[in-house]
């Protein structure tokens, strides 16, 4: 079975919904419990990980620029984790809105161009573009999604499986 790269563009945009339904869950359950959003997004599953605003921002930068990358269009720059859940939810709206104007023919024939991508400072890998898409990008967007998930289930957000599947539904 052969599988178009462009399929990943809507697997994205739907991570990218669920990141939204859940951040307004939190958000929501932060206000109700005396915390302030950002408190919520300072919030950690455990004090040597990250905290919840840089699961957000690793999930928008990483739909918003290896599908980019892999089309061979100009890479969107990187959004930072200092942002407001506003911010957030309008990067993450922006991002969703770069995703939808991407085409098909924009990743036709682009599964085996090599690229070389810097990741984790001295590593310069050189993979096939597919492949920087469906195993590492899209392996590490889940991984942060399902941190924010965890973040938020550990505070007591009252969300569950059914939120980190059908948000984006």
């Amino acid at each position: 079975m052969t599988v178009s790269l462009y399929t990943f563009v809507d697997l994205y945009s739907r991570a990218l919904d669920t990141a939204a339904h859940v951040l307004a869950k939190g958000a929501q359950f932060a206000v109700a419990n005396g915390a302030t959003e950002t408190e919520m997004l300072d919030w950690r599953l455990i004090d040597d990980m990250q905290p919840l605003r840089f699961q957000i921002t690793v999930v928008v930068n990483y739909t918003r620029r290896w599908p980019a990358r892999v089309a061979g269009l100009a890479i969107p720059e990187e959004i930072q984790s200092d942002l407001t859940l506003a911010q957030f939810q309008a990067a993450i709206a922006d991002a969703k809105a770069g995703l939808a104007a991407m085409k098909p023919e924009q990743f036709a024939g682009r599964d085996a161009v090599p690229l070389t991508v810097a990741i984790g400072g001295d590593m310069k890998p050189t993979l096939p573009a597919g492949r920087w898409l469906t195993v590492f990008s899209t392996t590490n967007l889940y991984f942060h999604l399902s941190m924010a998930y965890a973040i938020l289930r550990a505070k007591g957000v009252p969300i569950g499986k059914q939120d980190l599947f059908t948000g984006g539904l």
